[in-house]
């Protein structure tokens, strides 16, 4: 039913340009998306090591603090 209005209103010579000209721009509109979702992973990739990092050091510290306890305990 669609095709059929679609072809009432552009005439059988236009169809094979529209159809041409609507898969390019899906094309290119699924070029841009690709995109956007590798800048966002980009992204939260570094993101993700920051926070990796923060969180080895945090980790660190509160074992050196532990050790450092512990040893004050066992001292006295």
């Amino acid at each position: 039913m669609v095709f059929v209005v679609f072809l009432l209103l552009f005439g059988s010579k236009n169809v094979p340009d529209l159809a041409k000209g609507l898969g390019k721009g899906m094309r290119e509109f699924k070029k841009a998306t690709d995109d956007i979702k590798r800048e966002f992973r980009e992204s939260t990739s570094e993101i993700t090591k920051d926070i990796d990092k923060i969180k080895s050091d945090i980790e660190n510290e509160t074992q050196d603090a532990i050790n450092e306890v512990n040893k004050d305990i066992n001292s006295d």
